[in-house]
């Protein structure tokens, strides 16, 4: 069985085939730290799986919004236009909480707060938390991944 394990501290994620592992990302969480609540702009802790994936077959670098594909391909000059955007790019993995009052439900719902592991542009530093709250990932990286998870696919996030 496919799962992965993001690692606060490391600021990885591992994907294990079983047992065993089959590859390991740097990435970047929150810069707010942990936690659950809304708005926090915190990295949710937990149980999770992959409710979604987005993005199937777009070019790397495709920018979204809201999670629709706007058209655009990231760039220097796209960023200078765009100065204040959290830009997720190539692909998104949506996930959703499974512990209920913890990361699912209530003011704490993963899902809702929009919760995902998606792209980043190459500018952005990995092994830093840097992000909103999501998992940040250089988008060769995110897109290998989502060829090789299943919607559905366990995810742990731990300190």
């Amino acid at each position: 069985m496919r799962h992965l394990h993001i690692s606060i501290s490391e600021q990885t994620l591992s994907a294990f085939e079983d047992q065993q592992k089959v590859f390991e990302f740097s990435v970047s969480s929150a810069l707010n730290g942990t936690g659950c609540q809304e708005g926090s702009g915190k990295t949710p802790l937990g149980a999770h799986y992959i409710r979604a994936k987005i993005g199937r077959d777009l070019p790397i670098n495709s920018v979204f919004v809201g999670r629709r594909a706007t058209g655009e391909i990231y760039s220097p000059s796209l960023a200078q236009d765009y100065p204040k955007r959290d830009w997720i790019l190539s692909r998104i993995l949506w996930l959703c909480g499974k512990q209920v009052g913890v990361n699912r439900l209530g003011h704490v719902d993963s899902m809702a707060r929009y919760i995902y592991i998606h792209g980043t542009p190459d500018s952005e530093p990995m092994g830093v938390p840097k992000s909103h709250g999501c998992i940040r990932m250089r988008n060769t990286d995110v897109i290998e991944l989502f060829n090789w998870v299943p919607a559905g696919c366990p995810v742990l996030i731990e300190v």
